[in-house]
């Protein structure tokens, strides 16, 4: 199923095309006796476009663990800051606004990003904004803060370490020093961060592990709850990593995690 996030048209629509709506694609649970917990996915792609493997797959996957999933399809370049922010948030915010029609919890909405999807989903987590009680539109009335990240070999800092091509589609070509560091993960946690899942390679050549190291560090320093796990080597975008004689564990630690969080029941299967 597809949901348009502004059927009558999206905030910056630069044109009439599919890419020009960004829409999610609900990946829904059934046969709870209770509401479930839901995480929107974002794949990566570097700001350029968005993954395959880093979207149905891991909603599919989500799905087996009991919890609900939409993938979020954001715009991409030529958009730039601060499009996909903004299609974050009001995919946090349907959600959560449609939260009883699907099932779900609507205290229990994470948000999980691959790559340049994991700068994104950061993002949302550290520049989420409260509802608008005035707002005509029902779905601005309810907050953008996601209630967990998972952040999957994520993009994060503009300033060291950084990954130039997902800037440069991003913040354009000659960014400010200014932009660069309020869109900085790790110079944006503060107290209402919401708890993180963070898993990297140690030898990713693209995204280097720096960017989830220093993620973790101002998580630490802020107090705010993590689960950070680097395997020792392995490409960038491996997705489920389920060939992967290291990574592949990554989702059995997630589920774990994910659990305990409250998201995911303590008997679901993880095949």
């Amino acid at each position: 199923m597809t949901i348009e996030l502004w059927p009558e048209g999206a905030p910056y629509r630069a044109g009439e095309t599919e890419e020009d709506y960004p829409r999610l694609i609900a990946f829904p649970v059934s046969g709870s006796n209770k509401p479930v917990g839901c995480v929107i996915v974002c794949p990566g792609g570097g700001y350029a476009r968005r993954a395959d493997h880093e979207g149905e797959p891991i909603a599919r996957w989500l799905n087996s663990l009991g919890i609900a999933a939409f993938v979020l399809h954001y715009r991409v370049a030529p958009y730039r800051h601060p499009v996909q922010l903004g299609d974050c948030r009001r995919a946090i915010r349907w959600v959560r606004s449609h939260a009883e029609e699907y099932g779900i919890d609507p205290d229990k909405i994470g948000i999980l990003g691959f790559s340049a999807g994991g700068h994104a989903a950061a993002m949302a987590g550290v520049h989420h904004e409260p509802g608008d009680p005035g707002a005509a539109d029902p779905i601005e009335r309810v907050g953008s803060r996601p209630d967990a990240l998972v952040l999957c070999y994520p993009v994060i800092s503009f300033v060291q370490s950084y990954h130039q091509g997902s800037m440069n589609n991003l913040l354009g070509p000659e960014p400010s020093q200014e932009l660069r560091e309020l869109m900085s993960g790790e110079l944006a946690v503060n107290s209402e961060t919401p708890p993180t899942f963070l898993w990297h390679t140690a030898n990713d050549g693209a995204v280097p592990v720096e960017n989830s190291l220093m993620f973790a560090a101002s998580l630490s320093r802020h107090k705010i709850p993590f689960d950070l796990h680097v395997y020792e080597s392995g490409r960038h975008g491996l997705g489920l990593a389920e060939t992967h004689p290291e990574a592949y564990a990554w989702t059995l630690e997630c589920a774990n995690w994910l659990r305990k969080q409250g998201f995911a029941p303590e008997a679901a299967s993880e095949a």
